[in-house]
């Protein structure tokens, strides 16, 4: 006797049945919206380590100098693979082909030292409406980040900046002049914040080790 509680028999379509067509087009698009998701998920979480390098370099009262701020990014964000890269080169062997971890370090290198000398998007740690924006942030929610004023900054010239962003939230609403706004295209480049050993526990802790 046949148990009643069998389970149907899967259907089982033909290959070029319209039917078929539909469900593979169905296959696709779920994989190509998981797809996406994750990414995003990456990008979010990239940034949120980002800007929390920011956060941690909020000094705990008042704000950062100018001075300051270039000491950040300059001194502790752009050289902290410097310590990993130099291991690299001296585990590789004379006449050898660096390795790919070496070369993703120097790329980097490359990319962010330029980025700072051109031009770079940061929070703006110089402004105190900013800075006490920035202190309630809960180091999770990216979206948060809109709120605060951005300014840009360039190694080229240490001394000037032009407001990048000038914020989203209504304690930062005050006259920016357009020319000012027109003169930085806002970019998502964005670097980070404070004394190398304030913060050698943060970067570690960011980074990671880089996979071969």
């Amino acid at each position: 006797m046949v148990n009643s509680s069998r389970s149907k028999k899967e259907k089982v379509f033909h290959p070029d049945s319209r039917k078929a067509s539909q469900l593979n087009r169905m296959q696709l698009r779920k994989a190509k919206v998981a797809e996406a998701a994750s990414k995003r998920t990456k990008k979010q979480s990239a940034q949120a380590d980002i800007f929390g390098f920011f956060y941690h370099a909020i000094p705990p009262e008042s704000t950062l100098s100018l001075e300051e701020l270039h000491v950040i990014v300059r001194d502790v964000w752009l050289t902290r693979h410097d310590e990993e890269l130099e291991q690299e080169r001296a585990a590789r062997r004379k006449g050898r082909p660096k390795s790919t971890k070496e070369l993703k370090l120097e790329e980097i290198k490359l990319r962010e030292s330029e980025e700072y000398r051109t031009g770079i998007d940061v929070p703006d740690l110089t402004h105190e409406a900013t800075v006490k924006l920035f202190r309630k942030w809960d180091q999770k929610e990216v979206a948060y980040i809109h709120l605060l004023r951005f300014i840009r900054i360039s190694g080229a010239d240490p001394t000037s900046t032009v407001v990048s962003k000038p914020g989203e939230h209504h304690s930062l609403k005050e006259s920016v002049p357009s020319q000012a706004i027109n003169e930085a295209m806002a970019t998502d480049n964005t670097l980070l914040t404070e004394p190398p050993s304030r913060f050698a526990s943060t970067i570690m802790m960011m980074d990671g080790p880089l996979l071969s």
